[in-house]
């Protein structure tokens, strides 16, 4: 199992987001066999034959400039049924995120809150204020859109944004509810609909909007490519809007922003997209199977999801940030606590759906910390060690406008 003191501390630092994998194994002397709950991408594709196939092309991935990012774009278009005019391809949907701020943010942008960090922190690096709107917890942290325009309306905001399904609860708003916000935001400068995730989710068969974004004049959908594909370490994604605002963007990014990996993936897909489908699928059944696991411990709650994650409420008294850090050292599982998720603390926990035989370590992991009196004894003021993680964006300024709101 990891060192406990090497890995547990990279934990300390004030982020918004988790070490990298890279990192953790780094710490931990390498070859740490830790299943990883924590980073939420699709664990069945690709598949065997792909990895193979990139592998007996590493030398000419590593060795040659990739082609243009218009060339690769073009492709992609080819195989998702799209006009080349409409899209812009990112180095990472972050990428994408930072230069849709610098470019098409001007004061203001609205957002539900707990969501992707990078959509709070991003635009208050830049200056913009930021307005946060609370999902609540009662409401199983589902957005209510008639209330969001409402929280917009009053706090004048310019720009909105709604990651559909949500980044870390994974609720969803059907299609028909996303089409009527966009009609009663239609005023703005700019919506965003970030569906980074969409494609986990089986509640509705064409539950995207990015068809109808290319007809709006305010309108970008933001999808993920790396998530959707296993393959977070390529960095690639994608948005979806009309000529004018996917030409601006597009026309902003550096020339070579994608790599060789990202254009040997994308002339991939076409061969692999049945693969792609069935991956998709077996998902799905695993989230309801892990579900249905998670909900049978004592004091847990498991929220409805139609990502790739499970959001999970802890029992009273016990710190998530103990708890990951018993799990990594003591079971070899590493979970994403959320207590520096601005929105959320630390008694919730985003889980990633991953294959039963990982998810049974899992359980065995919770059911003995949880239960087999592996956390610290609580004293009468809860627990002495465990106290809550302050949010840290890892920007000062960012953590200053936050901590004075």
């Amino acid at each position: 199992m990891p060192d406990a003191g090497n890995v547990t501390a990279l934990f300390r630092t004030a982020t918004a987001h988790s070490p990298s994998y890279a990192t953790l194994d780094r710490a931990a002397g390498g070859g740490s066999q830790v299943i990883d709950f924590c980073i939420p991408c699709n664990p069945y594709f690709p598949t065997p034959e792909m990895f193979d196939e990139l592998g007996a092309r590493l030398r000419d991935i590593l060795t040659y400039y990739p082609s243009s990012a218009d060339t690769i774009a073009a492709e992609l278009c080819a195989v998702l049924g799209l006009n080349p005019q409409t899209v812009a391809m990112g180095n990472g949907s972050t990428e994408l995120i930072t230069w849709i701020d610098h470019l098409l943010v001007r004061e203001s942008l609205a957002v539900p809150v707990p969501t992707f960090g990078r959509w709070t922190d991003q635009p208050m690096e830049t200056g913009k204020r930021v307005d946060m709107y609370p999902l609540p917890e009662q409401a199983g942290f589902q957005l209510d859109p008639g209330a969001f325009v409402e929280f917009v309306r009053r706090r004048g905001s310019r720009t909105a944004v709604v990651c559909n399904p949500n980044n870390p609860d994974g609720g969803l708003l059907p299609r028909r509810a996303v089409l009527a916000l966009l009609d009663a935001l239609q005023d703005l400068e700019l919506v965003v609909v970030d569906e980074s995730f969409l494609d986990f989710a089986d509640a509705e068969a064409e539950p995207s909007v990015a068809q109808e974004a290319v007809l709006r004049p305010n309108v970008i959908v933001l999808r993920s490519l790396g998530k959707n594909f296993g393959l977070h370490g390529v960095r690639f994604g994608y948005l979806v809007a009309n000529p004018g605002l996917a030409g601006k963007v597009r026309a902003a990014l550096p020339k070579w922003n994608l790599n060789s990996f990202a254009e040997t993936v994308v002339f991939l897909l076409g061969r692999y997209r049945s693969a792609y489908g069935t991956s998709l699928r077996q998902v799905c059944r695993d989230r309801q199977e892990m579900q249905w696991h998670l909900s049978r411990l004592p004091g847990l709650t498991v929220y409805p999801s139609q990502g790739n994650f499970l959001y999970v409420r802890l029992p009273e008294g016990v710190d998530g940030a103990a708890l990951r850090d018993q799990l990594l050292t003591a079971h070899g599982v590493l979970i994403r606590e959320c207590g520096n998720k601005i929105g959320s603390s630390s008694r919730f926990l985003r889980l990633v759906v991953r294959p039963q035989h990982d998810v049974q370590r899992l359980l065995a992991g919770l059911e003995q910390v949880l239960y087999g009196g592996e956390l610290p004894a609580a004293d009468p003021h809860g627990y002495a060690a465990l106290r809550p993680v302050r949010y840290g964006s890892g920007t000062a300024a960012v953590d200053r406008l936050v901590h004075r709101a």
